[in-house]
């Protein structure tokens, strides 16, 4: 009988240890830290479509840049300490240039110490992979068209003065890459290359404003012309498009003005000495407004015909005389001092009246267009705030194109026309209720005569005018359709009068009037608006008559132009003359791709349409080389390249997340269609744990926002997230991951979280993938409200994590949302709330979708995250619902973290949040212990040992 059981371990052994060995390990926090990833915004390619490069490393620690050559295996990696940048190639691809930044530990080390760090500027030649450094850097420029230079520009002395009126310049050094050759410019505060990268502008800036002035430097020559000299401040050098004219602002103190007067230049007709150099102030101007100067904070800029210089002016504030001052504190004590008799009782009373203190008080009035609060928050925006004005050279016209009611103001293509938007009328209103409406004028920057086209236009849930290369058309939304309009006289026609389809966004649910499909903007020679309905992309003629579908009836398949690449530098709208390339997407089956309209055709070819996510479609400038990127649930996103306009043959070029194949992770994704309990059609996505098996439930966690299954193959990068949640470290754990679409309807957002994500858990419980009896809810913010609210109405979940979450519609609708200083009002009734109007009218949706009206009812467990220094959702609301919980003896723990806004940002804070979630959740769902400040909470006076003894053991 032994030797049976015997030979039967023998059989059993092999096979189990087969299946250990298939079992990889799930991913842990710890390994986020070292986790290795491409950093997404570093991807640069070279101009001749050669050279890809990228940044590279763990989430915590030092990185490389690597640049790979793509039509081979050749790539170089170059250390470049712990903050990440793209590499920048010259125009001809022969040199890479890229900063290298002081190491993870020299971060660490100079916040405790105040160290100044510096970074480094490494040159590259390619393909010999010879490099030059250079030290302290602050900044660098290729010299654009012309590959020849390299101009570097080196940060202060560690011991130069920090005083706001120290002078600003510094070495500029001007590398000649063939030669090695170096030229230096000391004292160079600013730079521009023009763009032939012929000529170098820049403004000398020394101590005791010697010899400062604006200067440029023939690139072929070596010739430096000073273009002024004067004992002054210059800076914002701004080239025109072609390269043959510049503007910058100069600045002088003036006795009469409290701060620095302004004037701006207009240097064109370049040719050394013999440049053309126009001086504008406009304070000797008849017409030039009283009390104002031009700004320093605008950009200067000349019209494309070179006739006219742009502008900002502001308020040039007076310097009082002293003279005349009754209240000059030196004069008081004069008068005083003369009567010894105390005789002088006004003189004392104006001294008294001098020294007084004063309340530091805020007054909050009722016809404010803006709280008290968004006027401190705004309070530096405004202060900056320059109007828009124009300055004709040959007539010497002065124009002020904005003001304080028609702020803002655009200048239109050609420079024939710009358009203003005045909402004085409305923003009362609109920061009430978010409804947002304006006035639209048509400025004719000939003349500045201004002609208001649409009084109270609505704008909340629509773009405003877009208008075509030549200036002369627009395009907009109104009331559900498109419409176009000439500037020149004024005519309007409607585009889409004629097309049998909906351009109201059929998605959008918020509580805004017909809001509009997307408006793609015009073909380059201004003949066709290119507009989207739900589905199907539009040519639309200018006037209207004549209308091509480009997707030829998507909306039969359920599939959408979804969005364009740009993929000309130079290009001026759409230009149909040359291949153009769109993201495209099916919303039934949610497969993504990208589709092609070959140059001077008619319609939209998919090139690919499958179970991934494409996007990032770029052509080299100088090359036929076209590179896109490609992800799913499974694969982080990877660039590949191909010599195809078609973009067949392609091949991979970038390796990202090279451990991902160590550890265990997501078997797949599931799309379920399933119905709310309002009777809507609708979808989730369930991500499969790791390690998944046919016919075995798992423990699941619910994830909600809005509408989140049209991301359904897009890949979860494993980090430390700012609400705690990490879809890749969840399922990589052993959990099932559940993201349902809500569907809104108005007065009821939390009631329509029930009726969507109720039946969602249950139609995902049918799989037979999730374990009904371990199921989770987690939120932030607005997922964190709803997440609250669900646990009133349903005792379907397990365990709920709700991070920042609002829990009192009527307290929340007054509060003040402290990131921008409004209120709520508005977002609740023309955006997220969904909720109109005001409580007082509306008392019943208040309270019926209010979290805290149903506390009674809660018996879910409930961690909450709020921090208190939250300027989205305000702090009270977590302390509300916490505090209304705890009274009634229901499990909650909320976390504070001190400082942290609406989402944590410190990276300690984000590793201990995430860490604590996920105990958390392990406990409620997998029956592991549960951790002690859960069980039991932690003392004050115990809590920096805790916080001490967690960081070791998560080191």
């Amino acid at each position: 009988m032994n030797r049976i059981k015997y030979s039967l371990l023998l059989l059993i052994l092999p096979f189990a240890t087969s299946v250990l060995a298939q079992q990889k390990p799930a991913l842990s926090w710890k390994e986020v830290s070292k986790w290795n990833s491409i950093r997404s915004n570093t991807y640069s390619l070279s101009p001749n479509g050669q050279w890809l490069s990228w940044a590279k490393g763990p989430t915590e620690g030092d990185l490389q840049t690597v640049i790979r050559k793509i039509s081979d295996t050749s790539n170089f990696s170059y250390p470049i300490g712990a903050t990440a940048s793209p590499v920048v190639y010259s125009k001809d691809s022969k040199y890479a240039a890229f900063k290298v930044s002081a190491k993870d530990t020299e971060v660490k080390a100079a916040k405790k110490t105040m160290k100044p760090l510096y970074d480094q500027l490494v040159l590259v030649s390619l393909p010999g992979n010879q490099k030059t450094t250079f030290e302290k850097v602050k900044n660098f420029n290729f010299s654009a068209d012309n590959p020849e230079w390299l101009a570097i520009h080196f940060t202060a002395a560690e011991n130069a003065s920090k005083d706001k009126d120290a002078p600003k310049g510094t070495d500029l050094l001007l590398y000649q890459m063939n030669t090695k050759k170096s030229f230096n410019l000391g004292n160079v505060s600013e730079y521009s290359f023009n763009k032939a990268g012929t000529v170098l502008a820049y403004i000398i800036d020394a101590n005791g404003q010697n010899g400062n002035g604006i200067f440029i430097r023939d690139m072929k020559t070596g010739l430096i012309t000073a273009l002024e000299n004067d004992k002054a401040n210059y800076k914002s050098i701004n080239w025109n498009e072609n390269g043959d004219a510049f503007a910058l602002l100069k600045s002088n103190k003036n006795d009469k003005f409290k701060d620095a007067v302004f004037s701006v230049i207009g240097i064109h007709k370049i040719a050394g000495e013999l440049s053309h150099k126009i001086t504008f102030s406009g304070l000797s101007l008849k017409n030039f407004p009283t009390d104002m100067g031009i700004s320093g904070n605008g950009l200067p800029a000349w019209s494309e015909d070179q006739s006219t210089l742009f502008f900002g002016i502001t308020t040039q504030e007076k310097k009082t005389d002293s003279t005349n001052k009754d209240k000059s504190g030196e004069k008081l004590k004069d008068k005083t001092k003369a009567d010894t008799t105390g005789k002088s009782k006004m003189d004392n009373k104006a001294l008294a009246k001098a020294d007084i203190e004063k309340p530091d008080m805020i007054i909050w009035n009722w016809q404010d267009k803006r709280l008290q609060s968004a006027q401190q928050t705004q309070e530096t925006r405004d202060k900056n705030y320059s109007y828009l004005s124009s300055y004709r050279i040959a007539d010497q016209k002065f124009s002020q194109l904005a003001d304080s009611t028609l702020k803002t103001v655009f200048v239109g293509p050609k420079n024939l026309y710009a358009i203003g938007y005045d909402n004085s009328n409305y923003e009362l209103m609109g920061n009430l209720d978010g409804q947002g409406y304006t006035d639209i004028y048509v400025i004719d920057l000939k003349t500045g005569s201004k002609k208001r086209i649409f009084e109270k236009f609505y704008t909340a849930g629509r773009g405003l005018l877009s208008m075509a290369p030549n200036g002369k058309w627009a395009s907009f939304s109104k009331d559900g359709a498109f419409y176009s309009i000439n500037l020149e006289s004024g005519q309007q026609y409607n585009l889409t009068k004629n097309i049998k389809a909906s351009f109201v966004d059929e998605l959008d649910d918020h509580n805004v009037l017909k809001p509009s499909t997307s408006n793609f903007g015009w073909s380059a020679d201004s003949k066709y608006a290119l507009i989207k309905d739900n589905y199907d992309l539009w040519r639309i003629s200018a006037d209207g008559k004549t209308a091509i579908s480009l997707s030829e009836n998507w909306k039969s398949k359920k599939q959408e132009v979804q969005g364009k690449s740009f993929n000309y530098p130079k290009e001026k709208g759409i230009d149909l003359s040359k291949d153009q390339y769109f993201t495209i997407f099916n919303n039934q089956n949610k497969k993504s791709g990208i589709g092609l309209l070959e140059a001077g055709k008619n319609s939209i070819k998919p090139l690919f349409l499958d179970d991934h996510i494409y996007n990032g479609v770029s052509k080299a400038t100088d090359g036929n080389v076209f590179i896109y990127m490609k992800q799913d649930n499974e694969n982080s996103p990877e660039v590949y390249a191909t010599n195809s306009a078609n973009l067949t043959s392609a091949k991979q070029v970038t390796r990202n997340t090279p451990d991902q194949a160590k550890y265990a992770w997501s078997k797949g994704v599931k799309l379920i269609n399933y119905l709310s309990a309002n009777g809507d059609s609708l979808q989730a996505v369930l991500y499969l744990p790791a390690n998944y098996q046919e016919g075995k439930s798992y423990p699941t966690i619910t994830y909600i926002y809005e509408r989140l299954t049209d991301q359904m193959n897009t890949y979860a990068m494993p980090v430390f997230p700012g609400g705690g949640f990490n879809r890749a470290m969840y399922t990589s754990n052993g959990y099932a991951v559940l993201m349902p679409d809500i569907k809104y309807k108005l007065n009821d957002p939390g009631m329509s979280a029930v009726a969507c994500v109720v039946p969602a858990v249950k139609a995902a419980i049918a799989t037979g993938v999730v374990d009904e009896k371990r199921v989770a809810i987690h939120g932030h913010s607005w997922g964190g409200y709803q997440t609250s609210f669900l646990i009133t109405q349903t005792n379907i979940f397990k365990a709920a994590a709700a991070g920042a979450p609002l829990t009192n519609m009527i307290s929340m609708y007054s509060l003040i949302y402290w990131n921008s200083g409004g209120t709520n009002q508005a977002i609740f009734e023309a955006s997220q709330g969904r909720l109109t109007p005001g409580y007082w009218d509306n008392w019943d949706a208040f309270t019926r979708n209010s979290p805290i009206y149903h506390i009674k009812k809660v018996q879910t467990p409930l961690l909450l995250l709020h921090n208190d220094k939250d300027g989205a959702v305000d702090y009270t609301q977590g302390i509300e619902y916490y505090n209304g919980l705890r009274r009634l003896n229901k499990p909650v723990v909320m976390i504070t973290y001190r400082g942290e806004n609406h989402g944590i940002a410190k990276l300690p804070n984000r590793k201990d949040y995430a860490v604590r979630m996920m105990e958390y959740f392990d406990y409620m769902l997998k029956d592991k212990p549960a951790p002690d400040w859960w069980a039991k909470g932690i003392n004050r006076s115990d809590m920096e040992k805790h916080l001490e003894a967690r960081a070791f053991e998560n080191e």
